[in-house]
């Protein structure tokens, strides 16, 4: 199977349709369709920051539904989820955004959006063992001696990366820089962090190009191992993009 992974598109509907027009894909009943059959696949951060977190959520659970496209959740999803089931998150870093999109919907949209999305949450995996197990999509990445498992720490690691348990002055976790010591065989594709362009390290790489802070929407084609980017229509935030030494 040759899939085209995308990274964290956090609303930014407009530059997921350029995307996916650059790669062939063709919307047809709204949703892309590549006409030699390649599949896409999501890191997550579906929704929050951005303009129209609900037409890319509603997107996604399409493709799902029809077996064309692979979807594992992020953070900010996560968060989401949590939000629709009733538990008490903090209306913060975007989850305000995307609640507000919703709540401005018709009663019967918001309880299709509202089950569709929690069916979509409780069906994805964790993370997505692909080719075979020569390629893994995660969220914020995975450790090699995590593939295969699936309790809490891998949860927390696969959602919100190696945090320290510190935050950033702007709240934001300390995190550490897994892919510098990742050994691994399978590749492992992700994003989560900011950068401004995608990073290649030890058969890791991260493509969260940070299309709603102002930067690009980015996918891998696979097995091709091309990067394919759209530039954002969103304002430029410097300060929301990791640089590494």
């Amino acid at each position: 199977m040759m899939y085209d992974i995308i990274g964290d598109i956090h609303g930014c509907f407009y530059e997921f349709v350029q995307l996916t027009e650059k790669l062939g894909y063709v919307w047809e009943g709204d949703i892309p369709i590549h006409p030699n059959g390649r599949k896409l696949a999501f890191v997550g951060d579906l929704a929050d920051r951005g303009p129209q977190s609900l037409r890319v959520i509603d997107t996604v659970i399409a493709l799902v539904q029809q077996n064309k496209a692979v979807y594992v959740p992020g953070n900010h999803c996560d968060k989401l989820y949590r939000f629709f089931l009733g538990r008490n998150v903090q209306m913060t870093h975007g989850l305000e955004t995307t609640v507000a999109e919703w709540e401005q919907a018709d009663e019967k949209t918001k309880a299709r959006l509202r089950t569709q999305f929690m069916t979509l949450y409780e069906h994805a995996p964790l993370y997505a063992v692909l080719d075979g197990g020569k390629l893994i999509v995660a969220h914020a990445g995975i450790r090699a001696d995590y593939i295969g498992k699936f309790h809490q720490k891998v949860k927390t690691f696969v959602l919100y990366g190696d945090i320290t348990g510190e935050k950033h002055p702007d709240g934001s976790p300390v995190r550490r820089d897994w892919a510098k010591h990742y050994r691994g065989d399978a590749l492992i594709v992700y994003g989560h962090t900011p950068v401004k362009k995608p990073r290649w390290l030890n058969n890791t790489v991260n493509i969260d190009t940070g299309c709603v802070f102002g930067g690009q929407l980015t996918a891998l084609r696979y097995p091709e191992m091309e990067t394919v980017s759209v530039s954002s229509t969103m304002p430029y935030v410097a300060e929301k993009f990791r640089s590494f030494d």
